[in-house]
This record gives structure tokens, sequence and C-alpha cells, in this order.
């Protein structure tokens, strides 16, 4: 009897699940509380069905929900693994998500590089589009000062560089049932992103621009604001590898969570390297630096 109710195929059909349509409503919720929210902070109005929805908390509603969802559904899934549900192919297929996933990330940052380049490369056309954007029909704008790329942009730099061999320790570690060396590596990975982000936020704090003030500022925040974030979430994604290594979750075979952490990380650290050379070294070319 019990060989007739055993699995024949490398294929898993998951138990019906509460997630999708949670993350469906979230995503909702989040989308249109960020319109409130930002008619909020302008001072305006939101009216639907007699109510005034420029208010901020719909947005943390959201938010709540998407948190939620990540952590049950992904509790879920390190749950099946657990089972014995992630066979061979059921693992390649999520190789293949992971795959997919980076790739929609990369055209993401391929449209902020377009903007980029695009009013960098053109300013004419810019200016025909926004007289106040240029100043002097020039990029960087006439009269603005950008920051020293051998400054803090080149500390940056090397922190993803590190950041990026200590997690290929981890992971190599990893695959020779080297525990120790697994949670000591991705301890340093975990760290330099910390450290990475705090920079960041220093730069930011004493910029000589403003988002608002040029398109120069607005491409600039734009870009490197959005792989900011990135990094952030990376370093929570391997902060949550850490505690998991921590107990033991990671075997030499089965440790998809931490190769899509580890995958993640070096398109962030790529992705760095292109605006490091782009926006901070070509972007700045002939304008006057800030002084340090």
């Amino acid at each position: 009897m019990a060989e007739a109710h055993q699995k024949k195929h490398d294929y898993h059909i998951i138990d019906p699940s509460p997630w999708p349509i949670v993350a469906a409503l979230g995503a909702f919720v989040i989308t249109f509380g960020g319109v409130g929210f930002m008619r909020y902070l302008n001072g305006g109005a939101l009216h639907l069905f007699g109510l005034n929805f420029a208010q901020p908390w719909l947005f943390f509603i959201g938010l709540a929900l998407i948190l939620y969802v990540m952590y049950g559904w992904w509790a879920d899934t390190i749950k099946e693994a657990h089972e014995g549900a992630h066979t061979r192919v059921v693992s390649l297929h999520l190789r293949y998500g992971m795959i997919m996933f980076i790739a929609s990330e990369v055209m993401f940052f391929v449209a902020w590089f377009w903007a980029y380049f695009d009013v960098s490369l053109f300013p004419s056309e810019a200016i025909q589009a926004s007289r106040t954007a240029f100043l002097g029909g020039q990029f960087p704008p006439k009269g603005l000062e950008v920051l020293d790329p051998w400054h803090l942009p080149i500390y940056n730099t090397i922190i993803l560089l590190l950041s990026g061999t200590t997690v290929t320790w981890a992971h190599h570690a990893l695959l020779h049932g080297d525990r120790k060396g697994l949670v000591q590596g991705l301890t340093l990975t975990v760290l330099l992103g910390a450290l990475f982000s705090c920079v960041q936020a220093y730069e930011y704090a004493h910029a000589p621009f403003a988002f608002k003030n040029s398109i120069y500022g607005a491409t600039f925040f734009m870009a490197t604001g959005f792989h900011g974030f990135h990094v952030l979430i990376g370093t929570i994604f391997l902060l949550v590898c850490l505690v998991r290594a921590i107990r033991g979750d990671f075997t030499p075979k089965q440790h998809f969570g931490f190769e899509a952490a580890a995958w993640y990380w070096h398109f962030v650290d790529v992705v760095w390297l292109f605006l490091f050379f782009c926006i901070y070294i070509w972007g700045s070319w002939g304008a006057p630096v800030a002084a340090g």
C-alpha cells in the first residue's frame, strides 16, 4: 500500500498555499498606499468612495503584508527543502527562477543607465525638454560641483570587491563541509555590506548637489540610490543565510538559499563597477570637484 503512494517522479506539487493571494493583496495595497503617501507628503488629497486616502498608514500596511508574505512563503520553502521536496529537477528550476529574477534586475538598472547616458550625451535635447535642467548646456551642469570618485566611491568599490571575495570564500567552505569557514566568510560579508551602506549614507549626507536641483542630481541619486537599496536587501539576504548557517541548515549538496544570495551579491558587485566607472568617473569628467 505504501508503494502505491510513493512518489515516482522528480517534480513537486506544492500544497495549497495562501501566499500568492496575500502577496497580490499586499502589492496592491502598497502601490495604492504609495500614491496616497506621496499625495500626503505634498499636502494633496486622494479622494475615493468619499474617503481621503492621502495618508501614510495604508502604505505601511501594504509593506507589512509584503514582509509577512516574504517570511511565511520562504519559511514554507525551507520546510519543503528539509522534507526532501527539492529534488534534482525542483532545484534546477529554482535556479532558473533566480536567473530570471537577476535578468529582470539587470534590465531595471539598464533603464537608469539609459536615462543617465541619454541626458549626458545629448544635453541639448534635455534642455529642450526642461530648460532648468542644465546650466550652460553642458553635462555636468555648469557650476555644479561633483563628488571626488577617488575618495569615498573608491573606498566603497574596494569594500564591495572584498565582500565578493569573502562570500566566495564562504561558498567554497560550504562545498567542502567547512562550517566554520562558512560562518566566518558570511559574517565578514555581512559586515562589509553594512559598512558600504554606512559610507554611502555619509556620502549622500555630504553631497554638494541635491536630487531636485538638476537632472545630474536626479539621475545620480536614482541610479546609485537604487543600487544602495539592493545592497541593503542583499545584506539582509546574507544575514538570513548566516543565521541558517549557524543553525546548520546548509549542506554541501543542498544549499540553494545560500547560492541564490551569493549570485545576487555578485550581481550587486558588478552593477557597482559599472556605476563607479560610468557615473562617478566618466559622468563627472571635467567638472569641479567638491572639497572633501
